[in-house]
């Protein structure tokens, strides 16, 4: 049964088709899809953190190329869902109207200024932030991808723990939210800070090159980094469901862009190594 919650998991979240019997009640096929997110998040940052390295370190195409490359790479293996959650939320709220006209603002299929603004600034700030983190040299771009992919997936499962509502009694927010137990989130929170801890640890107790060492400066950043992409994700899960009413599918993929920014964004500070 788990892993018929990976699959559908790997299905909502990313372009690969993976089918199957669905042999659990629909709420606890989403509950457990909602659980495996940060494992495919780990999925798409190492795909994504092979393009980088593949693009700068062997190909010679530069820091900034690569970014916007691997940038790109996990855009298109989430078909791009996850930014028009993130325009769409924005062109919403930016509406200022109440939460019926905002929720059918949101709904359209067109683009407003709020969101053409907000995507390029996103995408700007996340390949400038990688870009800085691969300069910095070692394992710091790679780890910093790597670890905003998972957090921004880590704060769907938060997003969809019991308590936080759906905005409308249809759509992907309706059928996620409040399937996940708090205690399944907090517990998967653990295992990522646990993770940042240990990869930031590895050159402290290995013997290991200073090509792919993590920096010292990224021990303290990389934790701080879940820290901080979860806080964000928080406050813009709460404004969301103050001025909507609950959660949507656009305000889920919102979610997911925001954390795994601003945890890029913390993880790649630092100088160089």
């Amino acid at each position: 049964m788990r892993w018929n919650g990976l699959r559908l998991s790997v299905t909502l979240l990313t372009v690969i088709p993976l089918r199957g019997p669905a042999s659990e009640p629909r709420r606890a096929a989403m509950a457990a899809a909602m659980a495996w997110a940060p494992a495919v998040g780990l999925l798409l940052g190492g795909v994504a953190a092979a393009v980088l390295v593949t693009a700068d370190r062997l190909l010679g195409a530069g820091p900034l190329t690569a970014a916007g490359l691997a940038v790109a790479a996990l855009a298109l293996m989430t078909r791009g869902l996850h930014l028009d959650g993130l325009a769409d939320l924005a062109d919403g709220l930016g509406s200022g109207k109440p939460a019926a006209a905002a929720l059918d603002i949101m709904r359209r299929s067109d683009i407003g200024p709020f969101g053409i603004v907000t995507l390029v600034l996103t995408l700007v700030i996340q390949v400038g932030a990688l870009a800085h983190a691969e300069v910095a040299g070692g394992f710091r771009g790679p780890a910093a991808l790597i670890l905003a992919a998972v957090t921004g997936r880590l704060a769907l499962v938060w997003a969809c723990r019991r308590g936080v509502p759906a905005a409308r009694p249809e759509g992907l927010g309706a059928m996620v939210a409040g399937t996940v137990r708090p205690a399944v989130a907090a517990g998967l929170t653990l295992v990522v800070l646990a993770g940042a801890v240990a990869t930031a640890a590895v050159p402290a107790v290995v013997a290991v090159p200073a090509v792919v060492a993590v920096p010292a400066v990224t021990a303290v950043s990389l934790p701080l980094a879940v820290v901080a992409g979860l806080a964000v994700a928080f406050g813009l899960q709460w404004h969301a469901v103050r001025r909507l009413g609950g959660i949507t599918g656009d305000v889920l993929g919102a979610l997911v862009e925001t954390a795994a920014t601003v945890t890029l964004v913390v993880a790649a500070m630092g100088p160089r190594a």
